[in-house]
């Protein structure tokens, strides 16, 4: 029996080792999983979806046309506020972590109530430098969210420059009110999507359509 009991105690004493190794193994599986876990999900976070949004400035007062940097008409400046209003109901607005413009007054002016209502300097950027200002965009607002207010006759190449839509209709000559946001993947392809803003914006008492009121013609341009 004695015999019997020293055996015992000996196979008992051989499978602890073992018992200690499998735990010892499971352990270092569970934090392999979770380091696996975290590099992951710091690499989605990394390569996160870019957006852009282009938009055209707002209309301009044609009284001041001819001095070749004219600000916002009346109307002008209604339609700026109110592309405001819809970035902020489409819940973009809380989003945008940059505002770029050109160096006329009017993309400034059309930028300048959605930069005061998130408190965000209107960065200064020449759209027809088409490639660079593009690969600049992407390169320092990885992830974010930016909202470049830009001139109709450069807006579909510079959506095209992005890989995104390659059937943006000509910009008219009356007014043009479209939002297009463009949606950039770290993997998969590039999305375009159009908004309209311009048709809530309300009739003003008085007024035609595009003019101030005193019969001088108002133009997007």
């Amino acid at each position: 029996m004695a015999v019997f009991k020293k055996r015992r105690r000996r196979r008992e004493r051989r499978r602890a080792p073992s018992k200690a190794k499998r735990r010892k193994s499971r352990v270092v599986t569970v934090v392999v999983y979770v380091l696996v876990c975290v590099g992951l999900a710091w690499f989605f976070e990394s390569q996160a979806t870019t957006t852009i949004i282009f938009v055209r400035n707002a209309d301009i007062d044609a009284a001041t046309a001819a001095n070749g940097d004219p600000g916002l008409s009346v109307l002008g400046r209604r339609r700026a506020e109110l592309l405001a209003d819809a970035l902020e109901d489409i819940d973009v607005v809380a989003g945008v972590d940059a505002i770029y413009a050109s160096e006329y007054r009017r993309t400034q002016q059309t930028a300048a109530p959605v930069a005061s209502r998130l408190e965000l300097d209107v960065r200064i950027a020449d759209p027809y430098q088409i490639e660079p200002f593009m690969a600049q965009l992407l390169r320092e607002h990885k992830g974010e969210i930016v909202l470049v207010v830009t001139h109709g006759d450069i807006l579909a190449p510079l959506v095209e420059e992005l890989h995104g839509s390659k059937n943006i209709p000509p910009m008219d000559d009356v007014s043009d009110d479209n939002i297009y946001i463009v949606t950039i993947p770290w993997f998969g392809k590039v999305k375009t999507l159009r908004l309209h803003y311009g048709l809530l914006l309300p009739p003003m008492p008085g007024h035609g359509p595009f003019t101030d009121g005193s019969g001088s013609e108002l133009s997007p341009i």
